[in-house]
C-alpha cells in the first residue's frame, strides 16, 4: 500500500540543462554543508580579532569586613566594580587573525570547487537521462518494425511461400528487441530518478531532460590555453595556496611570542565604610579607577616556540609538495581530456556518417517498394538497421558531449557554460 500511494504522488518535472544545474545549486545538500562551513571560517575571523575590541564587565564585590578587607576575585570589596581591557600590541594574536582571514578565503575555494563538482555530476546525470530516454524511444520503434516484419512472415508461411522456421526466427528477434526495450525502459527510469533525488526532489520524482536543443559550449583555442586556464581556475590549487599562507602567517605568530605584549587596563570601584577600609588606611575614598596598560616581556620562552615552528614549516612543505603534485595532475588531465574530446568527436563523425548511409539505404529501399522491387519486409528490416545505427550515433554524441564537459570543468567554465 506505501508502494502504491508513493507511486500516486510522484511526480515528473521536465527541466532544462540549465535550469537543473541552477537548483542544484541552490539545494544540493553538498553545496549547502560547504556554505555552512564558509560561514563558520567567516566567524572565526570575527573571534580572532575579538580580543583586539574593548571588553567590558560590571558586577559588585559587596561583602562586609571583619578585620583587615580582604580581596574577592582578585579586587577589593566593592559596593560596584567594573572593568574594560583590550590588546594593544599583541603580534601573536595579529597574525591569529591574518591567519583565520586566509582559512576563511580558502574555505570560499573550497566551497567554489563544491559546485563546480555538483554541477558536473548534475549535468552528467542530466546527460545519462537524456540518452536513456533517446535509445528507449529507439528500441521502441525497433520493436514496431520487427512487430511488421513478423506479421510479414507469418502471412507469407500461411500463404505457403515461407517455412515455418521463419516465423520463429522474426518471433526470436521480435522478442530480443522487446527485452532490449525493457532494459532500456528500466535504465531511463533510474537515470530520471537518480537525477530527482540530486537535484533534491521528493522520492519516487522524476525529472525528464527538456526536447529543447542544448547550446554547445565552446572550449580554449588549444591545449596549452586550456591547461593554462585549468592552472588558473582550479580552486584545489587556490586552496592549497591559501593554505601555504595560512601556515606562513602560523610560524610568523609562533616566533612573535617573542615579542612583548601591551594591554589596556580600565578599572572602577565603589567602596563603602562597612569593608573597614578607614581604620586600616589612612584615607577612605568612595570613587576610585584606574586606567593604564599592562607590559608583558618574555624572558625565556624555552624550545617549545621552535618546535611549533619547526612543526608548521614540515606542513608547509608538505602543502607545497601537494600543490606541484596537483599542478602536474591537472596538465596530465587537460592532455587526456583533450584526447578522449578527439576519440570521441571522431566515433561522433563515423556514426553520423553510417547513420546518413541507413537512411539513404532506407529511402532507396522505399522507393522501390513503390515500384513494386522491395517487399514490406526488407523495408522493415532496413529500417531497424537505421534505428541501431541511430542508437550509436546517440551514444557517440553524448560520449563527445561528455567529454566537452569534462574538459570546461577542468578549465573552470562549466558553471558558466552551463548558466
Amino acid at each position: 500500500m506505501l508502494t502504491l500511494a508513493l507511486a500516486a504522488q510522484a511526480e515528473t518535472h521536465t527541466l532544462t540543462m540549465r535550469e537543473a544545474v541552477e537548483r542544484a545549486l541552490a539545494q544540493n545538500p553538498e553545496v549547502v554543508m560547504a556554505r555552512i562551513d564558509e560561514a563558520r571560517a567567516a566567524a572565526s575571523v570575527r573571534i580572532a580579532k575579538g580580543p583586539f575590541l574593548p571588553r567590558v564587565g560590571a558586577g559588585s564585590g559587596l561583602a562586609y569586613s571583619n578585620g583587615f578587607p580582604l580581596s574577592i576575585d582578585g579586587s577589593a570589596p566593592a559596593v560596584f566594580q567594573a572593568r574594560a581591557n583590550e590588546y594593544l600590541f599583541n603580534r601573536p594574536q595579529t597574525y591569529a587573525v591574518a591567519q583565520a582571514r586566509e582559512t576563511a578565503r580558502g574555505s570560499a575555494f573550497s566551497t567554489a570547487g563544491k559546485a563546480d563538482e555538483i554541477a558536473f555530476r548534475v549535468a552528467s546525470l542530466y546527460l545519462d537521462a537524456d540518452r536513456a530516454g533517446r535509445l528507449s524511444e529507439m528500441a521502441a520503434k525497433q520493436v514496431e518494425s520487427l512487430t511488421k516484419v513478423l506479421e510479414t512472415i507469418q502471412a507469407r508461411v500461411a500463404e505457403g511461400r515461407d517455412l515455418p522456421i521463419t516465423a520463429q526466427e522474426g518471433n526470436v528477434n521480435l522478442l530480443r528487441a522487446r527485452q532490449r526495450l525493457m532494459g532500456m525502459e528500466s535504465d531511463r527510469d533510474f537515470a530520471e530518478r537518480s537525477l530527482a533525488a540530486a537535484l533534491g526532489y521528493a522520492a519516487g520524482d522524476s525529472v525528464k531532460p527538456s526536447a529543447a536543443e542544448r547550446a554547445v559550449p565552446g572550449l580554449p583555442a588549444n591545449e596549452t590555453a586550456a591547461t593554462q586556464s585549468a592552472m588558473s581556475a582550479s580552486n584545489e590549487l587556490k586552496r592549497l595556496d591559501s593554505n601555504i599562507l595560512a601556515k606562513d602567517l602560523e610560524i610568523k605568530g609562533d616566533r612573535a611570542q617573542r615579542l612583548p605584549r601591551v594591554d589596556l587596563v580600565a578599572q572602577y570601584a565603589m567602596l563603602a565604610k562597612f569593608s573597614n577600609y578607614d581604620q586600616y588606611f589612612s584615607k577612605f575614598q568612595r570613587n576610585n579607577g584606574e586606567l593604564g596598560a599592562s607590559f608583558q616581556i618574555p624572558l625565556f620562552t624555552g624550545s617549545a616556540i621552535r618546535a611549533q615552528v619547526a612543526l608548521a614549516e614540515s606542513d608547509q612543505l608538505h602543502i607545497r609538495a601537494e600543490s606541484q603534485m596537483l599542478k602536474d595532475r591537472i596538465a596530465l588531465d587537460v592532455h587526456q581530456s583533450y584526447q578522449s574530446l578527439a576519440k570521441a568527436d571522431m566515433a561522433r563523425q563515423v556514426a553520423q556518417a553510417d547513420l546518413e548511409l541507413a537512411r539513404e539505404q532506407l529511402s532507396v529501399l522505399l522507393a522501390q517498394m513503390n515500384e513494386g522491387r522491395a517487399t514490406l519486409r526488407q523495408v522493415e528490416e532496413a529500417r531497424f538497421g537505421e534505428n541501431e545505427k541511430w542508437i550509436a550515433f546517440y551514444d557517440a554524441q553524448f560520449s563527445t558531449e561528455r567529454a566537452r564537459l569534462e574538459l570546461l570543468r577542468q578549465t573552470g567554465e562549466l558553471r558558466a557554460a552551463l548558466q
